[in-house]
């Protein structure tokens, strides 16, 4: 499995290089602030794997990669949805120290609606996510169709580009336990000449229906990241390294978790 992943990868990144040309007179500093917004008007596919380490009761390695292509729809001059689809690919541990699970975990859909004009101040972007049950395996998570709402506000001000993402969703039904799950991902980028950038990305979750030190994973950490333009056309790409410590996290959660992250940025 992991071999088809990384050749349909290889596939995909030859297929993106030869894709047209970005704008020339945009700087390296620039089209790193448009990465980092998640509400930009742009087409992107970011591909971000993380090692989470002392997962489960044998203290193993869970990777976990995410596919996250994000497509913007127009809906007139002054609004757009931005859609971004998070398909997760696991290798999770088992009780047993030679075996693992490996597939699709569930895959989520956001649809945020976002004022096409806003390129300075306050932007901002709302609408709905849903979970949908794609999961290959029991233990990759639940067969129940979820639902609620996200919501995602930042602010660019000189080298700085601050915001939050955040949702919840509650599952609709099914033949799994129900389930109610929060997640905040504040972000905080400082850019620099020359594409690079300081970064802070945590993503911190909450299990409702867990209780007491379960409920929470809260990660603290962040590294450093770089826009490139790369093959003969100048095909921007955005890649990073962050670690974070949890310093929450429930009953066989994970301590440490190391996260590479390569996005390719698409002209329209």
């Amino acid at each position: 499995m992991a071999t088809k992943i990384v050749f349909t990868f290889l596939i995909l990144v030859a297929l993106l290089i030869s894709a047209p040309i970005w704008a020339e007179e945009q700087s390296a500093e620039e089209l790193a602030k448009v990465s980092q917004n998640p509400v930009a008007n742009i087409i992107s596919v970011p591909f971000q794997n993380n090692m989470n380490f002392n997962t489960g009761p044998k203290d193993r390695t869970q990777n976990e990669l995410l596919i996250e292509p994000v497509i913007p729809i127009h809906i007139n001059e002054d609004w757009n949805v931005i859609t971004r689809t998070i398909i997760p690919v696991l290798s999770q541990p088992t009780e047993n120290p030679s075996d693992r699970v490996n597939g699709f975990g569930p895959t989520s859909i956001s649809a945020f609606l976002s004022p096409a004009k806003a390129s300075s101040g306050l932007i901002w972007g709302a609408g709905p996510v849903i979970q949908v049950p794609t999961v290959s395996n029991n233990n990759l998570g639940s067969r129940n169709w979820g639902f609620g709402p996200t919501f995602a506000a930042l602010a660019i001000e000189g080298h700085w580009l601050v915001g939050l993402l955040v949702n919840n969703i509650f599952s609709t039904g099914g033949s799994d336990p129900s389930y109610s799950t929060f997640l905040a991902q504040p972000f905080i980028n400082y850019n620099i000449p020359g594409g690079w950038y300081f970064t802070s990305s945590p993503i911190i979750t909450a299990n409702w229906k867990a209780v007491g030190s379960d409920v929470w994973t809260v990660p603290l950490g962040g590294g450093i990241g770089k826009i490139w333009r790369v093959g003969k056309l100048g095909l921007p790409i955005d890649t990073q390294i962050q670690a974070f410590y949890n310093v929450a996290t429930p009953t066989g959660g994970p301590n440490w978790t190391l996260r590479f992250q390569l996005k390719v940025l698409l002209p329209e």
